[in-house]
């Protein structure tokens, strides 16, 4: 399915602000955040949930949340829309239990795009649209999808799958692939632009090796 095609189809359906509408988006770090929000703030009221309990170690998710906080702040877009920042807790312990691979060790060594990183994306977008739900946000969605390691296929399937079990009309899954249309792209360009240390892993322990 083309996911990117599909958010544009729903962007050009909901009315031109004012007022915004709601968008908790979760995200990773700052520069896949940056071409999101640059895509995203002049539609949408945007509040980032920074929720990452698998980034290892805790240097790394703080170097990681330092650098979405910077960058949060200079952006233009993320300035003059009034982009908030949510920061959930850190327990590696959650990640953990959520994705088994402490007891299913062939996940260990999987490459990226498997079942460990499945669980992964599962688990921090269940905990993000939570929170959305909860909050009473019309939209949520996430980062992820901007990285060409990154399954846009799962994490789309996943938002869908956790906005029907809930049973809630009140907040909707976002669907997207930021990757496309030279997202990935510009989310290199910004990151250049704005001097944002760009990491060489996706945060697991596991995928530093891999």
């Amino acid at each position: 399915m083309n996911y990117q095609k599909e958010l544009d189809e729903i962007l050009s359906a909901i009315p031109a602000p004012p007022p915004k509408q709601t968008l908790l988006l979760h995200a990773c770090c700052g520069p896949c955040s940056s071409y999101v929000i640059e895509y995203l703030a002049a539609r949408f009221d945007i509040t980032i949930f920074y929720y990452n309990p698998n980034i290892h170690p805790k240097a790394e998710y703080d170097r990681r949340l330092a650098e979405l906080e910077k960058f949060v702040g200079v952006f233009p877009p993320s300035v003059q829309n009034a982009v908030k920042i949510i920061v959930d807790n850190y327990n590696q312990d959650d990640y953990f239990e959520a994705t088994n691979v402490l007891n299913e060790t062939a996940l260990q060594t999987e490459p990226e795009k498997g079942e460990r990183c499945r669980r992964c994306y599962e688990f921090r977008m269940k905990r993000a649209f939570q929170y959305a739900a909860a909050h009473g946000f019309q939209w949520f969605t996430t980062t992820l999808s901007i990285s060409p390691h990154k399954d846009a296929e799962k994490i789309n399937t996943i938002g869908y799958a956790l906005e029907k079990a809930s049973g809630t009309k009140t907040t909707r899954f976002l669907p997207a692939d930021f990757k496309k249309k030279g997202g990935f792209l510009r989310s290199t360009q910004l990151s250049a632009e704005y001097g944002l240390w760009r990491q060489d892993y996706c945060g697991c322990a596991y995928s530093i090796r891999t």
